[in-house]
């Protein structure tokens, strides 16, 4: 996995650079997105591993079903060229964090025990925005095997704030 990103940042990078100076991120982003779906599919994934189908043909499937702009299919070409196109969801992956960073966002991930109440959203949401000094995009999501509490994942940083995580320390705890 390491490799892929690897392999696939100095495409982001540039990617990158050209939606910034064209002021076109979102739409960017929404391009590499769906280009990412299309070489996640099986089928596609086939095709794009397959060296009897031309590179201009992949291209231009890409192109289409990603609606992409004349940059993009830029990109498509190079990587075609260089048989990079299962590339694609890493490139996407490695953008999405450049313009995280670009637009100070940080994404974060929250299960909680049970849903929660709009002013509790609203709490985590405030709080996160202090703690992590950026503005938070937040995926709520309920996961009842936590029996309680929650776990914020943001990046690196991980607070377990569940009993099921306090559980687990206990029994760790007693085990050693």
């Amino acid at each position: 996995m390491a490799e892929l990103q690897t392999l696939a940042r100095p495409y982001a990078r540039a990617a990158f650079t050209v939606a910034r100076e064209a002021k076109a991120l979102a739409d960017w982003g929404t391009v590499l997105e769906r280009l990412a779906e299309a070489a996640r599919d099986e089928k596609m994934a086939s095709l794009i591993g397959h060296p009897a189908v031309p590179a201009q043909t992949l291209v231009d499937m890409l192109s289409e079903l990603a609606k992409a702009g004349d940059g993009a299919v830029n990109l498509l070409r190079v990587l075609a060229e260089n048989r990079r196109l299962g590339l694609l969801p890493a490139i996407a992956e490695e953008f999405a964090q450049l313009r995280n960073a670009y637009e100070q966002l940080c994404q974060v991930d929250i299960r909680s025990a049970s849903e929660l109440a709009e002013a509790q959203r609203d709490g985590f949401t405030a709080a996160l925005k202090k703690r992590l000094g950026a503005e938070v995009s937040v995926q709520w999501t309920v996961d009842p095997e936590l029996i309680g509490g929650a776990v914020v994942a943001a990046g690196d940083l991980v607070i377990d704030g569940s009993v099921q995580g306090e559980l687990n320390r206990l029994r760790a705890g007693l085990t050693q």
